[in-house]
């Protein structure tokens, strides 16, 4: 005798569920890697702004020769002095300075970006080499002593992303029943627990910075707060795919553009492009302006977080909104009769015969909530 097998009307379902579910994270593997192969794996100087110090036709003719064969991979100025070249690096309007002569030197500012100092210096070494003398770096605005590759600013940024957005999730998920004003305030007390801890790392633990601490414990508040606050109010419109529209926005926009690893005159111009606004960046540039350069530029990157905020405020709003209008659409849909069946009891009759009924439905309704917050918080584990 022959059986057959196959696959019953639940199995068929529990499998097209969760083939819907396995989009999100074929999605998140397409945008990762569009974003981080399209932002780093061919770093190269587009416009990167140098000087050559010193002035008369010897300095004109070295300038305008390395802007010829830098084929716009180079911007290059002449200024006539030590401290004008200085005060460009620290402005961050230039990347590298050449002083020329018999004993050349390079001047950098490796707080501003470490990768944009080393090719700076690649470019240099080989013009002292063609000379025959041997090049003398000088870093002006060098890094903390526990920041040596001045990366580590980024990598806090990575550790402030991941507990903001993943405490999107938890609160998307878990906290769906609750009120938004009740969603709002837990948001607003992460935010504040999560830059308390990235300030840990950035001070007594890691020595990440040496001094205003302060200052970049604020900047962390409002990174944080501002990814909390655009990803709640999200929530109300997205529901199951925020964690994916959140990673877009703060995972592969964010930090790819962000200039932790390479500025935006090391690639591609989309991405440098993000780099003038987007929060990632804000706080990045803010924190080595803060650190490195006396504050300059500091209020243009607060200002970026801020506004990253603002829209946060906003979103939250109009998620609170929504979320009335859907409320008094429910509520009319429940208080509305529905018409009267010969031989069908009314709700009501229901209600009185049936009141384990109606417990046992209110029982199944809690249930599938918390199966559909335990569903969207496992999709963080795109996080």
């Amino acid at each position: 005798m022959e059986v057959s097998v196959s696959a019953g009307p639940n199995t068929s379902g529990a499998l097209r569920h969760v083939l819907g579910h396995l989009l999100t994270p074929l999605l998140m593997c397409v945008g990762m890697g569009l974003a981080y192969l399209g932002a780093f794996h061919a770093p190269e100087p587009h416009h990167l702004r140098v000087d050559v110090v010193g002035s008369g036709p010897t300095t004109q003719v070295l300038a305008q020769t390395l802007q010829n064969e830098g084929a716009g991979a180079l911007d290059v100025r002449t200024v006539p002095d030590r401290a004008t070249a200085v005060s460009a690096l620290h402005e961050q309007r230039s990347f590298g300075a050449y002083i020329p002569g018999e004993k050349p030197e390079l001047l950098v500012a490796s707080g501003s970006s470490d990768t944009s100092a080393m090719a700076v210096e690649k470019v240099f070494t080989k013009v002292a080499a063609a000379q025959d003398a041997p090049l003398a770096v000088t870093d002006t605005a060098p890094t903390a002593s526990g920041d040596p590759t001045g990366q580590g600013v980024f990598f806090l940024l990575v550790a402030l992303s991941i507990g903001s957005y993943a405490s999107v999730a938890v609160i998307g998920g878990a906290g769906a029943v609750l009120p938004l004003r009740i969603r709002a305030l837990l948001a607003a007390g992460m935010s504040l627990v999560v830059s308390l801890i990235g300030t840990l790392f950035a001070g007594p633990v890691f020595h990440l910075v040496d001094h205003g601490l302060g200052g970049v414990w604020a900047m962390a508040w409002l990174y944080a707060a501002g990814i909390l606050a655009v990803g709640v109010g999200l929530h109300t419109f997205l529901r199951r795919w925020t964690t994916l529209g959140v990673m877009v926005l703060f995972v592969m926009l964010n930090f790819t553009s962000s200039g932790g690893i390479y500025r935006p005159e090391l690639q591609p111009g989309f991405f440098g492009a993000l780099h003038a606004f987007w929060n990632g960046a804000g706080f990045v540039e803010g924190v080595r302006g803060h650190v490195y350069f006396g504050g300059h530029g500091l209020g243009g990157n607060v200002l970026v977080l801020a506004l990253w905020l603002v829209a946060g405020a906003v979103l939250l709003v109009l998620a609170g909104l929504t979320e009335t209008r859907r409320r008094k659409a429910d509520d009319a849909l429940t208080a509305t009769p529905a018409p009267a069946v010969p031989g069908v009891r009314s709700a009501a009759e229901d209600r009185g015969a049936g009141g384990g009924s109606e417990a046992g439905s209110g029982a199944r309704s809690g249930v599938e909530t918390r199966a559909g917050a335990e569903e969207e918080m496992e999709e963080a584990v795109g996080v």
